[in-house]
């Protein structure tokens, strides 16, 4: 990583993905773990605060040194035990069938290899398991995807590779999973391009 995006980013990401106004949709998002949940891109550990009391262990994924030790305080306060457990949501070191639940935030779109990485989260969670997600991606109208295609390569410069424009649904399904709630729609108060919102849930299939 580069100095920004090793010692500037993780703090510019703490602050916009912070905002008071995302704490219910984190919150929704959460609704439902249970068991032991692997979090893929943990960042600074805003979910920290919207885990419900069913949430036994939190096994968290982040490549970011900096975005971990800006977490500190939220993971040494938290009442759900979390670990470290892995820096590369392409790939997990757990056996197969470890967790009960994955939960994604803000994540999906700075993967690079997103098929590898949810084929991955398929092969860690137990069969009938989910993924809880919040994640932007491909706006709903074509006036709104002109302007992320436009802007999508000033974004994946300055926010660590983020992408505007994938189809968060669409992959979801390509990958095998079963997206079962989603809530689509644009965050007040935030640029269109960017606000366009996919909140849900998606099984993991009962037999491979």
């Amino acid at each position: 990583m580069g100095f920004y995006d090793d010692r500037i980013l993780p703090h510019l990401i703490n602050l916009t993905c912070g905002m008071s106004v995302l704490e219910p949709l984190r919150r929704r998002t959460c609704e439902g773990l249970s068991g032991d949940v692997v979090e893929l891109g943990f960042g600074s550990g805003l979910n920290v605060g919207a885990y419900p009391e069913t949430v036994t262990r939190i096994a968290a994924i982040e490549p970011n040194d900096r975005g971990w030790k800006i977490a500190a305080d939220r993971v040494a306060g938290s009442r759900v035990p979390i670990d470290r457990a892995g820096l590369d949501g392409q790939r997990l070191p757990f056996d197969d069938d470890t967790f009960d639940h994955a939960l994604t935030t803000f994540t999906l779109c700075t993967i690079p290899d997103l098929a590898a990485a949810l084929s991955e989260v398929q092969r860690v969670v137990k069969r009938g398991g989910t993924l809880h997600f919040l994640e932007h991606g491909n706006a709903p109208d074509e006036s709104v995807r002109r302007w992320q295609r436009r802007l999508e390569p000033i974004q994946k410069r300055v926010a660590g590779g983020c992408h505007l424009t994938r189809d968060i649904p669409g992959v979801l399904a390509d990958s095998g999973l079963t997206v079962e709630t989603i809530d689509r729609f644009y965050q007040q108060g935030t640029p269109k391009p960017m606000a366009a919102m996919n909140l849900g849930v998606a099984r993991i299939p009962l037999v491979e």
